[in-house]
């Protein structure tokens, strides 16, 4: 029986070390050209089982285990979680995980949707625990991982072992039994933890090792090459005026002389293929082949380009038989769809590919967000007119993200909706759950602004303008709001008068809020009698208003809160029911 490579993700949280993790396997520096160190775009590195059997041949004996597998071939994920449920037909595309934690900063929220998406999908991993060289003292003292762990100096173990059981006991309370890999008595029941540092090297072997035993125990007849050529394109670049297609073959056999067909966002098509290039092992490039067996990276030249978008998927095929191909059209179509399965109502959504479109779909549908427009490809006028038909019926879906596209030329945003871009996944959720915040006090303090708001003034020495009728001085806002045509109420709860007109450095005004002089006039008193300097006024709120402004209160300032708490002392002296 002829098996194919495992295919291996690396996941984890946004800042710690997946790719340099990587770059330690393969030999290579990525990282540090990303922007921002952060990877954004997929890429895959085969690493062949000789290359294993060459590096780790004293731990393979060591822990006993005969390598059967051809190798590893390794996809390089984004920076976010939802990055690790890249999709193949019928499943996960990747076979195995390395989960990456920085152990000096244990498990993070995106670490928890990683491991949440691993479960789901059911991909067995091991955690590599990275930057053992930023505890204090760390220094390589063997080649062998489990020596120079016991042998650090006193204070460094203890504080490795501190962060260790830290982590430990932070599985535990989601439900997984871990331990470090050289206690791991049952492999199948525990997760196997391997400290080791990315920049240095130290403890990769072992993680390789630890890899390739998991392989060979969970994945025992799950490896055998199939009949048919299935795989995922990844990227489309052009290059020197030439357009290359990466993807990754996960199972079959592609050659030169067979059919692709290939999933759109719009009909499946059929295409020839002109070159096909193989990757060759550790990322260093790509050579001509005339047959590929999964599982392998792969280049390909194809006459035409123009609809194939990153992260769909497709099958090879020998056949010419108009109806067989489009059978497979027919599936591969149903297959798209069901990814892009939507909501009757809700938010549009935008992004560069196929895989980056299901990530933002899958982190928006956690957090609750509808989504009724979810296409490949740069923010268009339609978008914007649909987002528009959002703002009477419900205004927090007023909105459009775009993962890594941008704004088609003449093409204007309207002010009312809002869009948000960015090219980095996790920022685009959390920049929307900002603003919906935001954007819910902002509705909710608009339908509280038809009450009478909570509102404390303060009349100011020496600035009475007219006596009575009506009676016309300075106030101070000390807290809340005050508006034109509410009524006041002293400290004892008696009735003073109701504002008729308020007036600020000469011009009238219907609004004054915390910390605004202004003047206001009250017809029906007299400035002395029933108003005196130094006095404190309050605005009158009828008993419905108060309950209303109670119930809503998360959406008042803690100002607000505190005068409303002032009116209720004031109040609950008339009546009980009055409180906070």
């Amino acid at each position: 029986m002829k098996i194919r490579q495992p295919i291996v993700t690396v996941a984890g949280h946004v800042d710690h070390g997946k790719t340099t993790i990587l770059d330690s396997i393969r030999g290579t520096c990525i990282a540090a050209k990303e922007a921002g160190k952060i990877t954004q775009k997929i890429s895959f590195t085969h690493v062949p089982s000789e290359i294993i059997k060459e590096n780790c041949k004293t731990l393979l004996e060591k822990y006993k285990i005969e390598l059967e597998i051809p190798g590893f071939l390794f996809i390089d994920t984004p920076g976010h979680a939802a990055f690790t449920n890249l999709r193949k037909r019928g499943g996960a595309l990747a076979d195995l995980a390395i989960l990456v934690i920085d152990i000096n900063e244990g498990i993070m929220e995106q670490t928890r949707e990683s491991i949440d998406v691993l479960k789901a999908s059911k991909v067995p991993f091991i955690v590599a625990l990275n930057k053992i060289d930023a505890i204090t003292g760390w220094t390589k003292r063997s080649d062998d991982l489990k020596e120079s762990i016991e042998s650090q100096a006193g204070f460094t173990k203890k504080d490795f072992e501190k962060k260790l059981y830290r982590i430990i006991s932070a599985f535990a309370g989601i439900g997984f039994d871990t331990d470090i890999f050289y206690r791991v008595g049952n492999f199948t029941k525990q997760i196997t933890l391997i400290p080791c540092s990315g920049k240095t090297c130290e403890g990769i072997p072992e993680l390789v090792v630890m890899l390739a035993g998991l392989a060979q125990r969970f994945l025992k007849g799950k490896l055998a090459l199939g009949k048919e050529g299935k795989g995922t394109i990844l990227e489309v670049k052009k290059e020197k005026g030439i357009i290359n297609i990466e993807a990754i073959l996960y199972d079959g056999i592609l050659s030169k002389k067979d059919t692709l067909v290939i999933a759109t966002m719009g009909k499946a098509i059929d295409t020839r293929i002109r070159a096909l290039f193989k990757a060759l092992s550790l990322g260093k490039g790509f050579e001509p082949a005339k047959e590929i067996s999964a599982s392998a990276g792969i280049r390909l030249h194809l006459p035409t380009t123009e609809e194939i978008i990153p992260g769909m998927p497709f099958l090879v095929t020998a056949e010419t038989r108009e109806e067989k191909i489009n059978e497979l059209k027919k599936s591969l179509q149903k297959e798209v769809e069901q990814v892009l399965q939507l909501d009757k109502e809700g938010i549009i959504v935008k992004a560069e590919s196929l895989g980056s479109l299901e990530a933002l779909l899958f982190l928006l549908r956690k957090e609750g967000i509808r989504v009724k427009k979810a296409e490949i490809g740069n923010i268009k006028r339609q978008d914007i007119a649909l987002a528009i038909t959002n703002l009477e019926t419900s205004p927090l879906e007023a909105v459009i993200v775009g993962f890594n596209v941008i704004l088609e030329p003449d093409t204007e945003i309207d002010e009312r909706i809002k869009v948000i871009e960015s090219d980095v996944i996790y920022k685009i959720t959390e920049d929307l759950a900002k603003w919906r915040k935001e954007k819910e006090i902002e509705i909710e303090r608009e339908k509280l602004a038809k009450l009478t708001m909570p509102g404390k003034i303060k009349v100011m020495r020496n600035v009475c303008f007219r006596q009575s009728k009506p009676a016309i001085f300075g106030v101070r806002v000390e807290a809340g709001t005050l508006k034109a045509g509410t009524r006041l109420m002293n400290e004892e709860g008696k009735k003073v008068d109701k504002i008729k007109n308020m007036q600020s450095e000469g011009k009238s005004v219907e609004k004054a809020e915390k910390s605004k002089e202004l003047a206001i006039s009250l017809p029906k008193i007299t400035f002395g009698r029933q108003v005196k300097e130094d006095q404190i006024l309050y605005t009158e709120i009828h008993e419905e208003d108060f309950r209303k402004l109670k119930k809503n209160k998360k959406y008042l300032s803690q100002d607000e809160i505190k005068i409303l708490q002032e009116i209720a002392n004031i109040k609950r002296k008339e009546k009980a029911t009055w409180g906070i």
